[in-house]
């Protein structure tokens, strides 16, 4: 068993920061973290509990991963599987759910109970609702892993084959008893509206799902629906109440003693307090949306922080959210409010500079500045007002391939990298026009 206190002691302790797989590892192994207390690394992980009477287990993982956790699961305990709790209902959470409780059945055990929040049942009905969205996004935010790796089956839809549904919906606080354990459960909205923690008394844990993951806080995803960083704040704020000695996360290394438990927490929802509060204060003096992105910063520091690098979401998306959730869709732009379509836009703008071939080779000049975030928007334009021109096509495969490679995030560089790939097909089709 790895020692995955010990890492994270050294990793906080140093402020050391040796890559994102040093922290987030997927190596499906059960690693022991306390008396009856297992986490087996996954993505997500899995967090067990020996109550005495029978396993209690945080999340599942994703289904193509539960074979394997649930022999590791066996490796450690053979006792009857009591519950599973879903912090919240993103596939790598639940997906697995089904293997254990099949695995209930097949032993003759009693059955599982299954807890989660009540806003879970209808996060699945939109899943089913969205099936083809969910797995074209989870597609293009992992193109840097090769895209499909959060939930598409091999017959193209997404998630597993079995959505596993709470027996027991918790509101706003649930205590769970079993054995020797007791399970206080609270509900708060953070990287979801259906998110669920708990503490564990006896073992003077915390287990928190994704209010820590060790990447900078998923509060901001472009792709998916409204996160909320204020509330996600709080709750972080209230875990430390608790004086935990054991921070069990869903991503990311168990954290132990409660200076260093008490550190990451703090300094997460430092971060995120700090984002909204810079966000609404802009909002309230009337700025526009594009100002509050290049104003707002984060507080010196904390970004270095191990467990606060921006490598998955990253501070810039977050402020998106904050804009969404209090002040709707409209940016503040007159022209954004009904505007042209993009690419009547992006021909008018190409006649006016000469043609999309000048307009691309300008993005080109401008990319070999470093200026990006500029020479994205020229290709861009020139991209839509000639969809099928191979030579700009080249253009904006390098561009935002040049785009990827400089991004921090994996959310930034999924997109840019589909974005390459997209042109690049489109390059390579017709190599004479692309010369």
């Amino acid at each position: 068993m790895a020692d995955l206190l010990a890492l994270s002691s050294r990793f906080i302790d140093e402020d050391l920061y040796e890559g994102a797989f040093s922290v987030n590892r997927v190596n499906l192994q059960l690693s022991e973290v306390g008396a009856g207390v297992a986490m087996i690394e996954a993505f997500s992980h899995v967090v067990a509990f020996d109550t005495g009477e029978g396993l209690v287990l945080f999340d599942t993982s994703l289904e193509p991963f539960a074979p394997a956790i649930k022999s590791a699961l066996r490796g450690w305990r053979d006792g009857p599987l009591h519950t599973i709790a879903f912090t919240h209902g993103h596939v790598d959470h639940v997906g697995g759910a089904e293997c254990f409780v099949a695995e209930a059945r097949e032993r003759g055990d009693a059955p599982v109970t299954v807890i989660g929040h009540e806003s879970l049942p209808a996060r699945f009905d939109r899943y089913a609702l969205t099936n083809g969205y969910n797995a074209i996004i989870n597609r293009r935010q992992f193109h840097a892993l090769g895209g499909g790796l959060l939930g598409e089956g091999s017959d193209g839809k997404w998630g597993p084959a079995v959505w596993v549904r709470p027996t027991t919906l918790v509101d706003e606080s649930h205590v769970h008893r079993v054995g020797e354990l007791t399970f206080e459960i609270h509900h708060d909205r953070g990287e979801t509206d259906d998110h669920l923690w708990a503490w564990v008394p006896e073992r003077q844990a915390l287990v928190v799902g994704d209010f820590v993951t060790w990447v900078f806080p998923n509060a901001g995803n472009p792709q998916k629906v409204q996160r909320y960083p204020r509330e996600w704040a709080q709750a972080l704020r209230q875990m430390m109440t608790y004086e935990a000695e054991l921070l069990l996360p869903a991503h990311g290394l168990p954290v132990a003693g409660k200076a260093r438990v008490a550190q990451v927490l703090g300094d997460i929802a430092t971060v995120l307090e700090s984002l909204v509060e810079q966000t609404l204060a802009l909002m309230n003096e009337g700025a526009s949306l594009n100002a509050i992105l290049h104003e707002v910063q984060v507080p010196a520091g904390l970004m270095d922080r191990p467990y606060l690098r921006p490598v998955y979401d990253e501070p810039e998306f977050i402020l998106h959210n904050v804009w969404r959730l209090y002040g709707g869709w409209y940016d503040g732009n007159p022209a954004h409010l009904k505007p042209s379509r993009d690419a009547t836009l992006a021909a008018e703008l190409a006649s006016l500079a000469g043609g999309a071939q000048k307009l691309a080779a300008r993005a080109r000049e401008v990319a070999e500045t470093d200026d990006l975030r500029l020479a994205c928007e020229l290709v861009e334009l020139a991209a839509q007002a000639v969809p099928e021109d191979a030579e700009v096509h080249a253009a904006r495969a390098a561009i935002y391939g040049k785009r990827r490679d400089a991004e921090l995030s994996l959310m930034a560089k999924g997109v840019y990298g589909s974005a390459a790939a997209e042109s690049q097909a489109i390059a390579d089709a017709d190599p004479e026009g692309a010369a």
